[in-house]
């Protein structure tokens, strides 16, 4: 691995570069277009994500050798390129939710603060020095809390968005507090030349300890694992639907791409401690978030405890602490994409024609629209791990993980979560499927777009596997611990 410093390496950064220019261009034309014209600005930035998302592909690939650039302080390797396009698709799906939106289509800053918000998590998976990696986190946080409280008539939205700063600046400074540590112990901010200082053995155990502690902390609540969760079933239900559904996937998605690297960058010889640590979170997550979804009875809280669970699935392959471990979370973490967007996406149509994302307003979906039921089931039965959906495959590339690990009791945990969690999949699917019919639901245009996008995402996960896998089992390989 060499650090250059080339104007080739801006090439390299083309999704960053595109996500500012669009960015720049959704806050002017919303400065010049007026009343209802904003859809044609959430059309546009469906629109640029998607050529971004393209561009990078074609020109923003990295090469066979990992390349640190401006200074060291970003990484161009497979890990930060696989979580691109989990942002950029997140992002992309997410726009097309909000364009019709009530309360959201009519103000163009949306979409410029979503563009901010996934710049900032396309520069955490590539953050090579946590001074880099810190402004990362907080560009891609603040924008989220004013998207959290972003309908400002309702008051549960505003109590969502001061609720999600609270916690997230409390949950920063611990971090903050974490990497000063690490700072003062191994004299670099560089994440790799920090790694190899721990590495040597010169430092106290108990101080790494503490120092992987206080990391842990700032990580786990972008997660939303057990016990930094508190936040995620107020703010999930209070925010608009489309950022609830963003925030469970996308923001998500970059915690863990940062967990990940941090975990098995910096501490490469402490892994007795933190396997530990992130298996007792995963158990936690797991049996707490599904034991808890279980008497829900609206359908966003009930989500939000499904992915605090989630969280813990994905954890078990980071438990592992092997290569096989860090495939399974990143797959896991592309199936869940598109599940869980699409799931979040159906309660946006029903909560826009009933306002109302109780459970009970699903009564009789099948008969006003066999369409939504079925993009539900799918949906549903991909995060209870039922073939041939995406969450089948991320599920067993994480359980075979912790076996190969020798962590057997950690599987049998998550195959009891699963089971647990099936059950109340399956009774909002009976109300779904055993209701009384109506009149039928609207589907805009540009939500249709997306949830087709969606369900076409957990169909090919779950079916066509191979080309997907190679893609996570790079993105893990990248990491220095498997080279």
């Amino acid at each position: 691995m060499s650090v250059q410093f080339d104007p080739s390496m801006y090439l390299a950064i083309l999704p960053e570069i595109g996500l500012i220019v669009l960015a720049a261009i959704t806050l002017v034309l919303d400065l010049v277009w007026q009343d209802r014209r904003c859809r044609y600005l959430g059309w546009i930035t469906a629109g640029g994500l998607a050529v971004i998302a393209g561009l990078a592909v074609a020109f923003a690939r990295p090469g066979p050798e990992p390349l640190l650039i401006f200074g060291g302080m970003l990484r161009l390797d497979d890990t930060g390129f696989v979580f691109r396009l989990i942002f950029l698709f997140g992002a992309t799906i997410t726009v097309l939710f909000a364009v019709d939106n009530e309360g959201l289509c009519n103000k163009g800053e949306f979409f410029t603060l979503l563009l901010v918000s996934t710049l900032g998590m396309s520069l955490m998976a590539s953050s090579a020095d946590l001074i880099m990696l810190f402004l990362a986190i907080e560009t891609t946080s603040i924008p989220l809390y004013v998207l959290a409280g972003f309908i400002i008539r309702d008051q549960n939205s505003v109590e969502a968005g001061i609720k999600y700063l609270l916690f997230g600046a409390m949950t920063s400074a611990i971090s903050l507090y974490g990497f000063s540590l690490l700072y003062g112990f191994s004299g670099t901010t560089q994440i790799y030349a920090m790694g190899e200082v721990f590495a040597a053995g010169q430092i106290s155990p108990v101080l790494i300890g503490m120092s992987i502690l206080l990391v842990v902390v700032g990580f786990a609540f972008k997660v939303s694992a057990v016990p930094f969760h508190f936040w995620a079933p107020d703010v999930y239900q209070g925010a608009p639907t489309p950022v609830a559904g963003y925030l469970s996937t996308a923001s998500k998605a970059a915690g863990f791409a940062v967990l990940m690297r941090v975990l098995l960058v910096v501490f490469p010889g402490q892994t007795d401690v933190w396997v530990l640590l992130v298996a007792v979170m995963a158990t936690a997550s797991m049996f707490l978030g599904n034991l808890l979804a279980l008497a829900q009875k609206n359908i966003k809280r009930m989500l939000a405890y499904s992915s605090i669970a989630q969280a813990g699935y994905i954890l078990i392959g980071v438990a592992s602490g092997t290569e096989l471990g860090i495939t399974g979370s990143v797959y896991y973490l592309l199936g869940y994409l598109f599940t869980n967007l699409v799931a979040f996406g159906v309660v946006n149509v029903i909560e826009d024609a009933v306002e109302s994302s109780e459970i009970n307003a699903f009564s009789g979906l099948s008969r006003r629209n066999p369409l939504l039921a079925l993009l539900m089931l799918a949906a549903l039965l991909s995060l209870g791990g039922i073939p041939p959906f995406a969450g089948f495959f991320g599920k067993l590339l994480v359980f075979g993980s912790a076996i190969e690990s020798g962590q057997v009791w950690l599987a049998i945990v998550g195959i009891i979560n699963s089971m647990i969690a099936l059950y109340y999949y399956l009774t909002v699917l009976r109300v779904i499927y055993q209701g009384e019919g109506g009149a039928p639901y609207w589907v805009s245009p540009s939500w249709q777009v997306a949830l087709v996008i969606g369900l076409v995402g957990i169909l090919v996960l779950g079916v066509v596997f191979a080309p997907f896998f190679g893609w996570s089992q790079q993105a893990a390989q990248s990491l220095s611990l498997f080279n």
